[in-house]
């Protein structure tokens, strides 16, 4: 059996973090995203992996290369004009032959949902896609399942019919392609995978598998956090680098090789701390934060529930909590990062332009690549500023900074 992941899409709701990175590679609780669906695949017996890939396609296949560092094996279809999810799927008609578990880009999946799958698909001989329960399901594809097969498929009602979404992971038959073949242009002018599913559903019958892991779903930039919480989970927890005698590290902490947590610092898990980092003294590390190779977090500071990429400096009496920073940032002393209203409501940030409920009670900022602040500078909830932003001493911001902007 083979693994199919779509990872062909821009990720343009993910940016500032998509601006320079490809989604599939941006990095959640030690590694990249796209890594821990390939290590479910992998526990699941599934070694021979098909990845769809399209915008920045040459780094992922730079940094995933043929898999063999992963265990696995991976083949590369490149996507050159996306045309929806069915014309994605139908991409990998002369490549998959048999039954496939495929799975789209903005899932994680975990080897429990996988698992379970297999067994459904191997019980009722047919395909499958997982569903699980929303509270909001106008947002996502809803799904009427009775007796455990699929009924009914809506996109985005109004009125939803159940509170079932589509989860995004499937097994399918090759008759998959057959359907696709079949499938015209929805009113969004793409070629759905839904409306494939359908014509399924009315010849053979697809099976309904309701996830029993929760479900990690990361289409916009603060839902990194979340799935950064529950993958710290499954994390294998080692110390592989230095902790000066007088450094306090309680719970699940993992310290990376070259990395050394210095006397004073107090770090509280679950936290990974990556390969080269440079903690303390006299900081603390509150748990669900994911410093990556590279960083540092100096004296004075306090972190907690963020993820800090490659790079980046939080170095002298800063604040950042409920955060994502980018690569190679750097806070000036003083730099303080807001994470609560003063009202309790919930917090709205930007996406494609659009202000949107983040559905959060707490979110700091979402910071792109490459952005420098100077000394004492304020940033306020729910801020997203873009790559290479510079925000000078003193300075205050909130809502949204266009990239390579300056705030004096």
């Amino acid at each position: 059996m083979k693994g199919y992941i779509l990872a062909a899409g821009e990720g343009t709701r993910m940016r500032p973090l998509t601006a320079n990175t490809p989604k599939p590679l941006l990095p959640v609780a030690g590694k990249p995203f796209i890594v821990h669906t390939i290590d479910a695949l992998k526990a699941n017996g599934i070694t021979d992996i098909v990845l769809l890939v399209g915008w920045q396609g040459r780094a992922i296949r730079e940094h995933l290369r043929d898999g063999r560092a992963l265990g696995v094996r991976i083949a590369y279809i490149e996507q050159e004009e996306r045309l929806g999810t069915a014309h994605a799927v139908g991409m990998a008609k002369d490549v998959l032959n048999e039954q496939f578990v495929c799975i789209n880009g903005d899932v994680i999946a975990g080897p429990e949902t996988i698992r379970g799958l297999i067994a459904l698909c191997g019980s009722k001989g047919a395909s499958a896609m997982t569903v699980t329960p929303v509270p909001n399901p106008r947002q996502f594809g809803v799904i009427v399942v009775e007796d455990g097969m699929v009924r009914e498929i809506h996109e985005k009602p109004e009125v939803p019919p159940s509170n079932l979404a589509n989860a995004g992971i499937y097994m399918f038959r090759p008759s998959i392609f057959d359907a696709i073949a079949r499938t015209t242009l929805s009113k969004r002018g793409e070629y759905e995978l839904t409306d494939s599913l359908e014509i399924i559903a009315a010849t053979e019958g697809v099976c309904a598998y309701e996830m029993k892991e929760e479900w990690i779903d990361v289409g916009r930039p603060w839902d990194l956090l979340r799935a950064n919480g529950i993958l710290m989970l499954r994390y294998d927890y080692q110390i592989k680098g230095k902790v000066e005698e007088g450094a306090t590290l309680e719970g699940k902490v993992a310290v990376g090789e070259g990395s050394v947590v210095r006397r004073g610092a107090y770090v509280i898990g679950p936290t990974i701390i990556g390969n080269g980092c440079d903690i303390g003294p006299n900081c603390y590390v509150r748990p669900s934060t994911y410093l990556a190779d590279g960083t540092k977090v100096g004296n004075g500071c306090e972190v907690k529930n963020t993820i800090v990429m490659e790079g980046s400096h939080v170095p002298h009496l800063n604040y950042v909590g409920d955060s994502i920073i980018g690569r190679r940032c750097n806070l000036g002393a003083g730099t303080k990062v807001a994470n609560l209203r003063l009202d309790g409501r919930n917090i709205r940030a930007t996406v494609k332009g659009e202000k949107v409920d983040t559905g959060l009670r707490k979110l700091g900022v979402i910071m792109g690549d490459d952005v420098k602040t100077g000394i004492n500078a304020s940033i306020n909830v729910g801020t997203v500023i873009s790559e290479g932003c510079f925000v000078g001493p003193g300075a205050s911001v909130s809502g949204f900074m266009s990239p390579n902007s300056r705030v004096y």
